[in-house]
């Protein structure tokens, strides 16, 4: 968004009065669940500190999940999904945050049971908001957004327990998707050899432009219960898919090795034996990355905009408009989205 754009947003933008707005709206039928973009009023967002007008979104699983009627993500319907949301402040009741200051917000109960950022407008506490960081646009923040932020809070984690460059190969799962690409090409730009695991192996160069050294199919990642500890190899692992590639990962993990736990696409359930933990000294990591503290949430968003800032190929990004993404979702419940999918509202 160049500056003519935000001087026309800020003329045109009044928080005296309540403004309607497009968004994506979730309903419960008799026959399941329904998305299409409807007409909302700023009187209908929920109370807090912030109104923010959202000009970029970004969709993630969660988003997909909770689109979908799953109320394990959203408890009440009709919803409006988003857990990330880029723009520019619409009106404020605190010092903290003014009119027209350019601001994200990911995590938190944003798009889960709050009104999230698949609308043009959302109201959330001024707890939940961060500036946007000068060195990044609101459209590479939000090709970042939660995803991007997980991997960061990955690495983070991974190197508060010991992981260096040149401690030998770091795994990343699930490497085709928000999330494993993103870390894939985080740990890359800061010095880690990566191995990608995929199912996709005809993702090979796009997982190498990332900065992938090597690709592996997903299948190779078996736990065998008969053989609680296999050959030692990884010197850390983002996980983004849990179930048994979680644990083969944890008993192929060298010693001291640290595992970073940041996704389910293929299973929650983890059936794995102590020895990983007992024997080998392995840290299991727990990634949390909606209730992350403000303080370690900084230091992430400013690693991201900074040092950790990805190279990312053309392509990398598919920005889409609210009514694209309707059917996006479905896509990336079916794993057939590949990197990020930008919405610009």
């Amino acid at each position: 968004m160049d500056s003519q754009e935000e001087n026309q947003f800020r003329r045109n933008t009044s928080t005296d009065r309540a403004m309607q707005f497009n968004a994506i709206v979730v309903r419960e039928s008799g026959s399941g669940f329904t998305r299409m973009v409807e007409q909302r009023s700023t009187d209908d967002l929920p109370a807090g500190d912030v109104l923010i007008h959202v000009l970029y979104s970004s969709l993630n699983y969660k988003d997909a999940l909770s689109a979908t009627g799953n109320r394990g993500v959203t408890r009440k319907y009709p919803h409006t999904p988003g857990i990330d949301a880029a723009g520019i402040v619409a009106g404020s009741n605190t010092k903290e945050f003014k009119e027209g200051d350019k601001v994200l917000v990911t995590g938190y109960d944003l798009g889960m049971n709050t009104s999230g950022g698949f609308g043009q407008y959302i109201r959330v506490p001024a707890d939940w908001i961060i500036h946007l960081p000068k060195q990044l646009s609101f459209e590479e923040s939000m090709t970042l957004g939660t995803a991007g932020f997980t991997a960061g809070l990955s690495l983070f984690k991974l190197m508060l327990n010991g992981l260096n460059p040149g401690d030998g190969q770091v795994l990343v799962t699930g490497a085709t998707g928000g999330v494993g690409s993103l870390a894939v090409a985080i740990l890359a730009k800061s010095g880690y050899e990566v191995v990608a695991a995929t199912r996709k192996t005809d993702q090979a160069d796009f997982l190498q432009s990332l900065g992938a050294k090597e690709i592996i199919h997903t299948g190779e990642l078996q736990y065998n219960p008969a053989k609680p500890l296999g050959k030692g190899r990884w010197a850390g692992v983002v996980d983004a898919v849990g179930g048994e590639v979680l644990a083969a990962a944890l008993a192929s993990c060298k010693n001291g090795a640290s595992v970073a736990s940041c996704g389910m696409t293929l299973s929650p359930q983890l059936q794995t034996s102590v020895f990983p933990f007992i024997l080998r000294g392995v840290n299991l990591l727990g990634i949390n990355s909606a209730e992350t503290n403000m303080l370690t949430r900084l230091q992430i968003w400013e690693r991201l905009a900074g040092k950790w800032k990805p190279e990312l190929p053309a392509g990398f990004a598919l920005e889409c408009s609210l009514e694209e993404v309707l059917d996006k979702v479905d896509l990336i419940l079916q794993g057939k989205i590949r990197g990020r999918v930008l919405v610009k509202l």
